[in-house]
This record gives structure tokens, C-alpha cells and sequence, in this order.
């Protein structure tokens, strides 16, 4: 007996740590998804209300130049350190410095349902990180300094996985987006725990998510497998356009000096674009497209239109976010190939809709588990493949400039390590 006793007494002394970590992310990722969870909740709420008021009066979209004003001279004068949204809190994570101000959430939140009120194209994603990224970042108080990080990377995890309803693809987004070709497992307990949390607070509210057609199982055959890799490539090159063209939008903008006319002049170009095309199909979420796209093929202007007026709308200056479009643009983009390649209608559109995801965000595990939590497990193996095909086939671009890179694509990249894809 006396010889265990010495035993247990190291185990227990080794194990401290890691129960003191346990019980302190408990705490701490209960609170970021409890508030991360109530936010995108009243969000969703909210952007259902402004999205039915718009469908109802279409002549909103001639007062999108004045929205565009507002949130360009709210930005301009409140949030100047803020706009950076996303990219502020990846900022964060790599180089902490300063919390990340709270006034965040009311103006990324305010900007968000200005936009979809008045028809701009546009996601939601942005929106319920920032503000999961921003609450969280208010208790870093009670922290180690070394930690704050971990409580950042939980705070998008939260409001990723509430805004979705996809808490596992919520956990691998926090861990796997601001470090591309790398995952920090260090952080792996807090983003879990707000992931799970935060959805199951929004559902609490009484708050559901889009429901899609689960994909049926499908035998891998040598036709199927060449097509899913094709597929997959052209989603990658479908997510490197759209994250090229945005940032070469947000270029041109910034050559009009004073920011807040910048969404000004966007807001009409957008708004005579939809007069032009004399629809309203490409405003907003677009979610009735995507989950048109399951049902029957598309044609190939669906996903080009939207991904041009998205990359306009929020290289303008706009508010919202960029992965509800890429959604569309994806499940429209597999839904049109329908007709070219021998897969379902349906399976093409979810390889689409998880597979330009991936390579604009550089989240291929993320999105996988997306595409299982929202179809199914049956078309697992053509959703990893479209995924992982895609995350290559899109290169070192993306959405977020602030994202690193951790570990290259292509042994010819290497050089690029460590870099911001904003630098590339």
C-alpha cells in the first residue's frame, strides 16, 4: 500500500493542470456559447424579419445607395478599428493586442440587417463570429494572457456553429481558419464546448435553421470519382474567383477617398444591376435558390450573378458576411453541372455548396463536417473529396487576408509560410 501511495499522489500532482484547465473552459465556454448562442438567435430573428419586409417591398432597393451611406459614415466615425471584421479577430489571434472594442456587435449587427433590408447580396456568417468573437473577447480579463487566443478562437467557433446549426463544423472552423494547412488543437476543449453550447441556445430560443434534402448513398465507380475531382477543381477555382474578385473590388473602392461614399457608389451599381436583370433572385441570403438548386438543374448564370453582385456588395463596404452566397454559389455552380456530369442533381449541389466553402475559406475539415451534419453521412466520401480537391484547386487565396499561412498547399509554395494571404 505504501509503495501506491507515492503513485497516486504524482498522478494526482500531473493532473492538476489539465482538471483546472477543464473546469476553467467549462465555465468560460458555457458563457461564450450561452452569449454567443442568445446573440445569433435574436440575429436570425431579426434578418428573417428585414428579409420578409423586403420581398414584400421591392422597391426598397432603390434606398440602398442611402443604406450604403449609413454604414459606410457608422463605420467611418464609430468603428474605424472595427471594420477590419473578421480579419481584426484573426488579427488578434496571431498578434494579440488590444480587446477587440464591443461596440463591434452593434455595428457589424446594425450594418448586417441595413444591407439585407434594403437587398444587398450578402451572408450572416461574418456577423454571428464578430459577434462571437467579440463577446467572448470581454472576459479575457479573467484569463491567463496566454489563453486569450483560445477564448477568440471559441467566440467564432460559437457563433459559426449557431448561426448554421452545424456545432462540429462550428469547432473545426474556429480551429482551422486562421492558420491555413494547420490545425491548433490546443484549443480544441474551448472551441468544442462553445460550439455545442451555442447551438443548443439558439435552438432554446425557439430559433430553427434551413432544412435540406438528405443526399442518398451512392456507389464510388470510376465515372463518379473522376467527376467528383472535376467537380471539385472548378469549385476551387469558383471560390479563388470570388475571393479575387472581392478583394479587387475592395481595391478599386479604396481609390474613392472618402470611405463612407464608397458603399454609397457600390449600392447603386448594385441596385441598377438588379433593375437591369429585372430580379430580385440574387438579393439577400438567396437561401429559396440554394434550395432550389437540390431540386432541379440550374442554369450557369445563377452562380456567376451571384457571385458578382456578392463580391460587389461587400467589396463596397457593405456588412454581412461572404459563406451564406458561397453557399449559392456552390450548390447553383454543381446544381448547373448536373447536365455535363454523371452524378445527381442533388449531390452536385451539396459538393457545390460545402466545396466552394472550403476553398474560399481554406476550411476543408470544417465544411466536411458541415456537409455530413446537413445531408447525411451517406455522400461522405464525395463531400471529403470535393472538398479537399477544392481547398487545393483554390491556392493560397481566400476570404480572409489575415489568414496565415501555416502550412503550404504545394511543396513549390513553401517559401509562402508564415505569411498572410493578404501579403501573397
Amino acid at each position: 500500500m505504501a509503495v501506491f501511495i507515492p503513485f497516486f499522489s504524482m498522478r494526482r500532482r500531473a493532473l492538476a493542470p489539465t482538471t483546472t484547465f477543464a473546469a476553467r473552459w467549462l465555465l468560460l465556454a458555457s458563457l461564450v456559447g450561452a452569449l454567443a448562442g442568445t446573440a445569433s438567435a435574436g440575429f436570425l430573428v431579426a434578418l428573417e424579419g428585414v428579409t420578409a419586409w423586403r420581398e414584400a417591398h421591392p422597391w426598397a432597393l432603390a434606398l440602398l445607395p442611402a443604406g450604403g451611406l449609413l454604414v459606410g459614415l457608422a463605420y467611418h466615425y464609430l468603428g474605424n478599428r472595427v471594420v477590419k471584421g473578421n480579419n481584426l479577430i484573426l488579427d488578434e489571434i496571431h498578434a494579440p493586442s488590444q480587446t477587440i472594442p464591443l461596440r463591434l456587435v452593434p455595428l457589424v449587427l446594425g450594418g448586417t440587417l441595413l444591407t439585407h433590408l434594403l437587398g444587398g447580396s450578402a451572408g450572416r456568417e461574418g456577423t454571428a463570429v464578430q459577434m462571437g468573437g467579440a463577446l467572448a473577447d470581454q472576459l479575457a480579463r479573467w484569463l491567463p494572457r496566454r489563453e486569450r487566443r483560445l477564448l477568440l478562437i471559441a467566440g467564432m467557433s460559437a457563433g459559426f456553429a449557431s448561426v448554421f446549426g452545424t456545432p462540429l463544423a462550428g469547432a473545426v472552423f474556429g480551429l482551422e481558419v486562421f492558420l491555413l494547412g494547420s490545425v491548433r488543437y490546443e484549443a480544441i476543449l474551448p472551441s468544442f464546448l462553445a460550439a455545442v453550447v451555442a447551438d443548443v441556445v439558439t435552438r432554446a430560443w425557439g430559433v430553427g435553421h434551413t432544412p435540406y434534402p438528405a443526399l442518398a448513398a451512392l456507389p464510388l465507380t470510376a465515372a463518379g470519382l473522376g467527376a467528383t475531382l472535376l467537380a471539385g477543381a472548378l469549385f476551387g477555382l469558383a471560390a479563388r474567383a470570388f475571393a479575387g474578385l472581392t478583394h479587387w473590388f475592395t481595391g478599386v473602392f479604396k481609390r474613392i477617398g472618402y470611405a463612407p461614399l464608397r458603399p454609397v457608389v457600390g449600392g447603386a451599381l448594385v441596385a441598377l444591376a438588379m433593375w437591369g436583370l429585372g430580379t430580385m433572385r440574387y438579393a439577400g441570403l438567396g437561401v429559396p435558390v440554394i434550395v432550389e438548386a437540390f431540386q432541379h438543374q440550374l442554369g450557369g448564370q445563377d452562380f456567376a450573378l451571384k457571385l458578382l453582385l456578392t463580391a460587389l456588395t461587400l467589396g463596397a463596404g457593405f456588412k454581412g458576411g461572404e459563406v451564406t452566397p458561397l453557399f449559392f454559389i456552390g450548390a447553383a455552380l454543381g446544381s448547373a453541372l448536373a447536365g455535363v456530369l454523371p452524378l445527381p442533381v442533388a449531390l452536385l449541389a451539396g459538393m457545390g455548396f460545402v466545396g466552394v466553402f472550403a476553398g474560399a475559406a481554406n476550411t476543408p475539415l470544417a465544411c466536411l463536417l458541415m456537409g455530413l451534419e446537413l445531408f447525411g453521412t451517406h455522400a461522405g466520401v464525395y463531400l471529403g473529396l470535393t472538398c479537399v480537391v477544392a481547398y487545393l484547386f483554390s491556392g493560397h487565396h481566400g476570404i480572409y487576408s489575415s489568414q496565415v499561412v501555416g502550412q503550404a498547399k504545394h511543396p513549390l509554395w513553401g517559401r509562402q509560410s508564415g505569411r498572410r494571404l493578404g501579403e501573397l
